[in-house]
């Protein structure tokens, strides 16, 4: 399972502890593209990258492939997304990994990926 940006920014949330429950049992891996995505909000504040940065580093990290750059150009070739998400799609369909995310409507048109929502 790879978790989509928008959950790792989710689970820092006061409000949001069955969501820090579900990460505790999934142990899901995320993209390195979202590492860059939530850390390099130019205005994160020092004790959200602190708090963001203790979930990642407790995850496992996914790399790019060329395989999955390749898949990535030919999704953004379809349909008009940003790069961020047509990696991270990419990098489920080569891996063969459900993509966990709260914008489940970003991801739905693209074939042979399994989306989860665990909000």
């Amino acid at each position: 399972m790879l978790v989509d940006s928008n959950l790792l920014i989710y689970a820092v949330q006061p409000q949001y502890e069955a969501l820090r429950h579900w990460f505790i049992e999934t142990m899901p891996k995320y993209s390195v593209i979202s590492r860059v995505e939530v850390l390099g909000y130019h205005r994160l504040k020092i004790e959200e990258k602190q708090a963001l940065t203790q979930v990642l580093d407790n995850l496992e990290r996914v790399y790019l492939s060329q395989a999955c750059y390749e898949l990535a150009i030919s999704l953004k070739q379809q349909h008009k997304m940003s790069l961020g998400d047509a990696l991270i799609g990419a990098t489920c369909l080569e891996q063969g990994l459900t993509l966990a995310t709260n914008n489940q409507a970003d991801f739905t048109w693209i074939e042979n990926l399994t989306l989860i929502n665990p909000l």
